[in-house]
Protein backbone atom coordinates (compact mmCIF):
# COMPACT_ATOMS: atom_id res chain seq x y z
CA UNK A 1 0.00 0.00 0.00
CA UNK A 2 1.50 3.37 -1.06
CA UNK A 3 1.52 5.78 2.31
CA UNK A 4 0.09 9.10 2.07
CA UNK A 5 2.97 11.91 2.11
CA UNK A 6 2.41 14.13 5.19
CA UNK A 7 1.06 17.48 4.93
CA UNK A 8 2.59 20.89 5.61
CA UNK A 9 2.53 21.95 9.34
CA UNK A 10 -0.14 23.62 10.47
CA UNK A 11 0.69 27.23 10.65
CA UNK A 12 0.30 28.93 13.88
CA UNK A 13 -2.16 31.71 14.45
CA UNK A 14 -1.53 34.57 17.53
CA UNK A 15 -3.80 34.54 20.30
CA UNK A 16 -5.39 37.72 20.39
CA UNK A 17 -7.28 36.96 23.31
CA UNK A 18 -4.68 37.17 25.83
CA UNK A 19 -3.18 40.77 24.88
CA UNK A 20 -6.56 41.95 24.70
CA UNK A 21 -7.19 40.19 28.67
CA UNK A 22 -3.77 42.09 29.81
CA UNK A 23 -4.29 45.58 28.22
CA UNK A 24 -7.99 45.28 30.06
CA UNK A 25 -6.21 44.07 33.49
CA UNK A 26 -4.05 47.24 32.61
CA UNK A 27 -6.45 49.76 31.93
CA UNK A 28 -9.06 48.45 35.03
CA UNK A 29 -5.90 48.58 37.69
CA UNK A 30 -5.33 52.66 35.83
CA UNK A 31 -8.88 53.87 36.42
CA UNK A 32 -8.69 52.01 40.08
CA UNK A 33 -5.86 53.86 40.46
CA UNK A 34 -7.17 57.20 39.35
CA UNK A 35 -10.60 56.97 41.67
CA UNK A 36 -8.09 55.84 44.31
CA UNK A 37 -5.96 59.53 44.27
CA UNK A 38 -9.30 61.43 43.17
CA UNK A 39 -10.43 59.83 46.56
CA UNK A 40 -6.91 60.86 48.37
CA UNK A 41 -7.11 64.38 47.17
CA UNK A 42 -10.93 65.23 48.26
CA UNK A 43 -10.38 63.48 51.85
CA UNK A 44 -7.13 65.72 51.67
CA UNK A 45 -9.28 69.13 50.85
CA UNK A 46 -11.68 67.90 53.01
CA UNK A 47 -9.18 68.05 56.15
CA UNK A 48 -7.38 70.93 55.05
CA UNK A 49 -10.52 73.23 55.33
CA UNK A 50 -11.21 71.04 58.37
CA UNK A 51 -7.60 72.43 60.15
CA UNK A 52 -8.13 76.19 58.37
CA UNK A 53 -11.27 76.27 59.81
CA UNK A 54 -10.04 75.65 63.04
CA UNK A 55 -6.84 77.87 63.25
CA UNK A 56 -9.28 80.97 62.06
CA UNK A 57 -11.76 79.61 65.14
CA UNK A 58 -9.06 79.46 67.38
CA UNK A 59 -7.48 82.84 66.33
CA UNK A 60 -10.84 84.43 66.58
CA UNK A 61 -11.46 83.45 70.10
CA UNK A 62 -8.03 84.67 71.64
CA UNK A 63 -8.19 87.41 69.55
CA UNK A 64 -11.49 88.85 69.98
CA UNK A 65 -11.99 89.56 73.82
CA UNK A 66 -8.39 90.95 73.85
CA UNK A 67 -9.77 93.59 71.23
CA UNK A 68 -13.37 94.39 73.11
CA UNK A 69 -11.23 94.56 76.12
CA UNK A 70 -9.19 97.37 74.22
CA UNK A 71 -12.13 98.93 73.24
CA UNK A 72 -13.97 98.81 76.48
CA UNK A 73 -10.99 100.57 78.14
CA UNK A 74 -11.21 103.58 76.06
CA UNK A 75 -14.75 103.37 76.55
CA UNK A 76 -16.36 106.77 77.76
CA UNK A 77 -19.50 105.21 79.53
CA UNK A 78 -20.20 105.25 82.99
CA UNK A 79 -21.54 101.46 82.63
CA UNK A 80 -20.66 98.14 80.56
CA UNK A 81 -22.93 98.79 77.76
CA UNK A 82 -22.92 97.54 73.90
CA UNK A 83 -20.06 96.84 71.38
CA UNK A 84 -18.44 99.08 70.21
CA UNK A 85 -18.63 102.06 72.66
CA UNK A 86 -20.23 105.13 70.99
CA UNK A 87 -17.54 107.54 72.42
CA UNK A 88 -13.66 106.48 73.60
CA UNK A 89 -11.77 108.30 76.35
CA UNK A 90 -9.11 108.01 78.81
CA UNK A 91 -10.82 108.01 81.89
CA UNK A 92 -10.18 105.26 82.89
CA UNK A 93 -6.52 105.44 82.53
CA UNK A 94 -6.45 108.45 84.63
CA UNK A 95 -8.72 106.55 87.76
CA UNK A 96 -6.36 103.33 87.58
CA UNK A 97 -3.28 106.09 88.17
CA UNK A 98 -5.00 107.92 90.59
CA UNK A 99 -6.88 104.32 92.64
CA UNK A 100 -4.30 103.66 95.50
CA UNK A 101 -5.98 100.76 96.28
CA UNK A 102 -4.61 99.26 92.33
CA UNK A 103 -1.42 101.41 92.46
CA UNK A 104 -0.87 99.88 95.57
CA UNK A 105 -0.84 96.02 94.06
CA UNK A 106 1.35 97.30 91.30
CA UNK A 107 3.99 98.49 93.47
CA UNK A 108 3.82 94.93 94.96
CA UNK A 109 3.78 93.22 92.07
CA UNK A 110 6.79 94.84 90.57
CA UNK A 111 8.58 94.51 93.53
CA UNK A 112 7.66 90.83 93.40
CA UNK A 113 8.20 90.50 89.81
CA UNK A 114 11.55 92.06 89.87
CA UNK A 115 13.03 89.30 92.82
CA UNK A 116 11.62 87.11 91.32
CA UNK A 117 13.10 87.26 88.37
CA UNK A 118 16.63 87.92 89.61
CA UNK A 119 16.40 84.90 92.17
CA UNK A 120 14.53 82.49 89.41
CA UNK A 121 17.43 83.20 87.20
CA UNK A 122 19.88 82.92 89.51
CA UNK A 123 18.80 79.46 90.76
CA UNK A 124 17.45 78.38 87.63
CA UNK A 125 21.63 79.04 86.07
CA UNK A 126 23.13 77.33 88.87
CA UNK A 127 20.36 74.10 88.70
CA UNK A 128 21.21 74.06 84.43
CA UNK A 129 25.06 74.14 84.61
CA UNK A 130 24.97 70.75 87.37
CA UNK A 131 22.47 69.28 84.93
CA UNK A 132 24.47 69.75 81.89
CA UNK A 133 27.81 68.29 83.54
CA UNK A 134 25.63 65.96 84.89
CA UNK A 135 25.23 62.04 83.50
CA UNK A 136 22.13 61.99 81.29
CA UNK A 137 20.03 59.07 83.56
CA UNK A 138 20.42 61.32 86.29
CA UNK A 139 19.97 64.63 84.60
CA UNK A 140 16.65 63.40 83.03
CA UNK A 141 15.21 62.31 86.55
CA UNK A 142 15.88 66.23 87.72
CA UNK A 143 14.73 67.97 85.08
CA UNK A 144 11.03 66.47 84.96
CA UNK A 145 11.24 67.15 88.73
CA UNK A 146 11.80 70.90 88.37
CA UNK A 147 9.73 71.15 85.45
CA UNK A 148 6.63 69.40 87.46
CA UNK A 149 4.81 72.76 88.57
CA UNK A 150 4.19 73.64 84.88
CA UNK A 151 1.84 70.69 84.62
CA UNK A 152 0.40 71.39 88.13
CA UNK A 153 -2.72 73.53 88.76
CA UNK A 154 -1.68 76.83 90.18
CA UNK A 155 -4.60 76.21 92.33
CA UNK A 156 -3.25 73.63 93.96
CA UNK A 157 0.25 75.02 94.37
CA UNK A 158 -1.18 77.30 96.20
CA UNK A 159 -3.38 76.02 98.36
CA UNK A 160 -0.49 73.65 99.45
CA UNK A 161 1.77 76.73 100.08
CA UNK A 162 -0.87 77.96 102.78
CA UNK A 163 -1.25 74.86 104.26
CA UNK A 164 3.21 74.55 104.86
CA UNK A 165 3.70 78.42 105.09
CA UNK A 166 1.18 77.89 108.05
CA UNK A 167 2.58 75.10 109.60
CA UNK A 168 6.32 76.38 109.61
CA UNK A 169 5.27 80.26 110.98
CA UNK A 170 6.56 82.07 107.90
CA UNK A 171 4.20 85.27 108.25
CA UNK A 172 5.63 87.77 105.80
CA UNK A 173 2.88 88.10 103.26
CA UNK A 174 5.90 89.18 100.51
CA UNK A 175 8.19 86.56 101.85
CA UNK A 176 5.53 83.45 101.56
CA UNK A 177 4.68 85.52 97.76
CA UNK A 178 8.76 85.68 96.49
CA UNK A 179 8.88 81.99 97.54
CA UNK A 180 6.29 81.09 95.69
CA UNK A 181 6.32 82.61 92.67
CA UNK A 182 10.29 81.66 92.53
CA UNK A 183 8.59 78.02 92.50
CA UNK A 184 6.45 78.55 89.67
CA UNK A 185 8.51 80.54 87.18
CA UNK A 186 11.75 78.55 88.27
CA UNK A 187 10.76 75.99 86.17
CA UNK A 188 10.84 78.42 82.93
CA UNK A 189 14.81 80.14 84.04
CA UNK A 190 15.90 76.34 84.35
CA UNK A 191 14.53 75.71 80.57
CA UNK A 192 16.01 78.34 78.47
CA UNK A 193 19.49 78.16 80.31
CA UNK A 194 19.55 74.56 79.69
CA UNK A 195 18.51 75.01 75.74
CA UNK A 196 21.43 78.24 75.92
CA UNK A 197 23.85 75.78 77.63
CA UNK A 198 23.22 72.65 75.04
CA UNK A 199 24.17 74.55 72.11
CA UNK A 200 27.62 75.31 73.72
CA UNK A 201 30.31 72.73 72.96
CA UNK A 202 32.15 71.28 76.14
CA UNK A 203 35.75 72.02 73.69
CA UNK A 204 35.30 75.62 74.49
CA UNK A 205 35.55 75.26 77.90
CA UNK A 206 38.31 72.86 78.03
CA UNK A 207 40.72 74.62 75.53
CA UNK A 208 39.65 77.67 78.18
CA UNK A 209 41.06 75.63 81.07
CA UNK A 210 43.83 73.93 78.75
CA UNK A 211 44.94 77.51 78.18
CA UNK A 212 45.28 77.59 82.45
CA UNK A 213 42.15 79.34 83.40
CA UNK A 214 40.45 77.54 86.38
CA UNK A 215 36.69 76.39 85.85
CA UNK A 216 35.29 79.44 87.52
CA UNK A 217 37.19 81.26 85.37
CA UNK A 218 36.49 79.09 81.82
CA UNK A 219 32.68 79.56 83.13
CA UNK A 220 32.49 83.30 83.80
CA UNK A 221 34.48 84.15 80.53
CA UNK A 222 33.54 81.38 78.06
CA UNK A 223 30.30 79.74 79.18
CA UNK A 224 28.77 82.45 80.65
CA UNK A 225 29.04 84.82 77.70
CA UNK A 226 27.74 82.30 75.07
CA UNK A 227 24.32 81.67 77.32
CA UNK A 228 23.41 84.97 78.39
CA UNK A 229 20.83 84.98 75.69
CA UNK A 230 19.00 82.11 77.68
CA UNK A 231 19.36 83.77 80.95
CA UNK A 232 18.32 86.63 79.84
CA UNK A 233 15.01 84.86 78.23
CA UNK A 234 14.67 82.93 81.56
CA UNK A 235 14.63 86.23 83.19
CA UNK A 236 12.06 87.75 81.17
CA UNK A 237 10.01 84.24 81.58
CA UNK A 238 9.80 84.65 85.33
CA UNK A 239 9.05 88.37 85.22
CA UNK A 240 5.88 87.79 82.73
CA UNK A 241 4.71 84.94 84.96
CA UNK A 242 5.31 86.45 88.15
CA UNK A 243 3.40 89.55 87.13
CA UNK A 244 0.64 88.12 85.70
CA UNK A 245 0.41 85.06 88.17
CA UNK A 246 -3.10 85.35 90.23
CA UNK A 247 -4.01 81.55 91.16
CA UNK A 248 -1.18 81.13 93.71
CA UNK A 249 -0.78 84.85 94.59
CA UNK A 250 -5.01 84.88 95.99
CA UNK A 251 -4.35 82.21 98.36
CA UNK A 252 -0.90 84.08 99.91
CA UNK A 253 -2.38 87.79 99.99
CA UNK A 254 -3.82 89.87 102.88
CA UNK A 255 -5.26 93.24 102.76
CA UNK A 256 -2.42 94.61 103.39
CA UNK A 257 -0.12 92.88 101.22
CA UNK A 258 -1.38 91.91 97.58
CA UNK A 259 -0.80 92.19 93.73
CA UNK A 260 -2.22 93.59 90.86
CA UNK A 261 -3.91 90.90 89.58
CA UNK A 262 -5.50 89.86 93.10
CA UNK A 263 -6.61 93.52 93.42
CA UNK A 264 -8.30 93.11 90.03
CA UNK A 265 -9.99 89.66 91.27
CA UNK A 266 -11.30 91.67 93.86
CA UNK A 267 -12.61 94.53 92.22
CA UNK A 268 -14.87 91.94 90.22
CA UNK A 269 -16.78 90.95 93.25
CA UNK A 270 -16.96 94.27 95.24
CA UNK A 271 -16.82 97.61 92.87
CA UNK A 272 -16.62 96.68 89.28
CA UNK A 273 -15.90 98.95 86.78
CA UNK A 274 -13.95 99.50 83.29
CA UNK A 275 -11.22 100.22 85.51
CA UNK A 276 -10.37 96.73 85.35
CA UNK A 277 -10.15 96.70 81.54
CA UNK A 278 -7.69 99.69 81.45
CA UNK A 279 -5.71 97.73 83.56
CA UNK A 280 -5.84 94.36 81.95
CA UNK A 281 -4.36 96.53 78.71
CA UNK A 282 -1.63 97.82 80.52
CA UNK A 283 -0.65 94.00 81.68
CA UNK A 284 -1.41 92.63 78.47
CA UNK A 285 1.40 95.59 76.96
CA UNK A 286 3.82 95.38 79.55
CA UNK A 287 3.36 91.62 78.80
CA UNK A 288 3.63 91.92 74.80
CA UNK A 289 6.66 94.32 74.86
CA UNK A 290 8.43 91.78 76.64
CA UNK A 291 7.88 88.91 74.50
CA UNK A 292 9.01 91.13 72.13
CA UNK A 293 12.24 92.21 73.15
CA UNK A 294 12.45 88.27 74.45
CA UNK A 295 12.26 87.73 70.40
CA UNK A 296 14.23 90.08 69.96
CA UNK A 297 17.38 89.26 71.63
CA UNK A 298 16.86 85.25 71.19
CA UNK A 299 13.93 84.00 68.89
CA UNK A 300 10.73 82.49 70.52
CA UNK A 301 11.57 79.37 68.73
CA UNK A 302 15.24 79.11 70.05
CA UNK A 303 14.46 79.28 73.50
CA UNK A 304 12.14 76.19 73.25
CA UNK A 305 14.59 74.36 70.92
CA UNK A 306 17.66 72.66 71.54
CA UNK A 307 20.22 75.53 72.08
CA UNK A 308 21.48 78.63 70.08
CA UNK A 309 25.27 78.00 68.73
CA UNK A 310 24.58 74.54 67.00
CA UNK A 311 26.88 74.38 64.19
Amino acid sequence: ARRAKPGPPPIARPNVVEPMNAAGRAQGSADRLRRRHKRQRVVDDVARVTVSGVIVVTVLLLLLPLAMTLSMSFDARDYLGTFPPPALSLRWYEQFLSDPYLLKGLKTSVQLAGLTALVATALGLSAAVALDRMPSRYAQLLISLFLSPLIVPGVVIGFALLIFYARIGIESTFLRLLAAHVLITFAYAIRTVLAALGGIRPSLTEVAQSLGASPAKAFWTVTFPLARTGIAAGAIFAFVFSLDDVAVSIFLSDPDRYTLPVALVSMLHANFDLTIAAVAVLIMGVSIGLMLVLDWLAGLDRVVGAGYYKT
